[in-house]
């Protein structure tokens, strides 16, 4: 089933603790992206901060974006 980004927060470390449309909480490193394209300016820690819910994903103030099923497949689900 494809998952929908509800919430997101910028959390230590390059992480996002992401909120999906099936009630799972999980966390997702963002730190193997840093090296790439667009996400080099993520290494700005203020820029980094800036990810919000765009439509179904996520997005960032310079419009890097990630794909919501990337985001499910990559990221690891945290213990409510």
């Amino acid at each position: 089933m494809y998952q929908i980004i509800k919430e997101v927060e910028p959390i230590s470390d390059y992480n996002l603790l992401l909120t999906f449309n099936n009630g799972e909480k999980r966390k997702f490193d963002v730190k193997p992206y840093l090296d790439l394209g667009i996400f080099k300016e993520l290494k700005d820690k203020k820029l980094f901060k800036t990810v919000k819910v765009s439509f179904d994903s996520i997005e960032w103030q310079n419009e890097a974006d990630i794909d919501p099923e990337v985001l499910y497949k990559d990221s690891i689900l945290i213990n409510s």
